[in-house]
């Protein structure tokens, strides 16, 4: 009897270059041995230099994709990335209603690595009221945990304390909180998983060099990916993290812009092993 492979259902817009958004979502749950879901809620016009455009859909057919794929296959996991508007994430988090028992990871996009602005306040506070309390776990990097927790307040907040950030997110309704650390001024890369009880663990990882596209797209994937096999949160954490930091070590630029992740790097590593034996099969002397 052959053993299905678990299935993931992204929510995401389109990338073109694939180094985000939807394609990157599908690439990294296939890499990780998942079976890709798909539902489109937006259409961009982007390279991996920055988002020129955005097409939103309308949230009849975000329902009508979701609804459609769900009455026909079992989810293991769910994982949301650009929705586009308040009326998507409106919609998706009623759909998400009738799936407590599956987990929902959410990247909490607010803007591209170039810094163009792909959500508004109006969506930011939908996030935070039909989303967040739905949530397995939510991955803000350290700019978007800070909008996020203090959306309500008219000071500067860039300097305000993460652990007090994620306080914040947790009282929101999220179950876990994994800030990144890419855009802090730290030697390493320090990521920080919050539960119920507060901190659970911080991560330290080098901090590599070059700018990337869909790091945290990919980060997201990963861990949903990795829940989708049955791992615990803090194994799916360790796991995700490992294998994005894998891609982003052997980035690469395909176009003008970012460097973007190889979330097929084992399959290149297996190349190169390949490359290093001779036709009868033995080590290369």
């Amino acid at each position: 009897m052959t053993l299905l492979p678990p299935t993931v259902l992204t929510f995401a817009a389109t990338d073109p270059s694939s180094g985000a958004g939807l394609q990157a979502d599908i690439l990294t749950f296939a890499s990780i041995g998942c079976y890709p879901l798909s539902v489109v809620t937006a259409i961009t016009a982007q390279d991996t230099l920055g988002v020129e455009n955005v097409m939103v859909f309308d949230a009849d057919w975000v329902n009508e994709q979701a609804r459609t794929i769900l009455e026909d296959v079992q989810v293991s996991a769910f994982k949301l990335g650009m929705l586009g508007s308040v009326e998507n994430i409106a919609v998706i988090a009623e759909i998400m209603a009738d799936y407590p028992d599956v987990p929902l990871l959410i990247d909490p996009i607010l803007s591209s690595g170039r810094g163009d602005e792909l959500a508004n306040d109006e969506m930011q506070a939908a996030m935070v009221d039909l989303l967040f309390p739905q949530a397995t776990l939510i991955t803000p990097n350290s700019l978007e945990a800070r909008r996020y927790a203090f959306s309500d307040e008219t000071e500067e907040v860039e300097n305000t304390s993460l652990d007090e950030s994620a306080q914040r997110l947790l009282a929101m309704g999220a179950e876990y909180v994994l800030i990144t650390g890419t855009h802090e001024r730290s030697p390493e890369v320090i990521n920080t998983l919050y539960g119920e009880q507060g901190l659970i663990r911080s991560y330290n990882w080098e901090r590599l060099p070059g700018s990337y596209h869909g790091s945290g797209c990919t980060l997201t994937s990963a861990i949903a990916a990795c829940m989708a096999h049955g791992l615990t949160m803090e194994e799916a954490v360790q796991e995700g993290q490992e294998y994005t930091w894998q891609t982003l070590k052997g980035a690469f630029r395909p176009g003008m812009g970012q460097y973007v992740p190889d979330r097929m790097f084992w399959a290149r590593e297996n190349e190169e092993q390949d490359d290093d034996r001779d036709d009868a099969g033995k080590p290369a002397q």
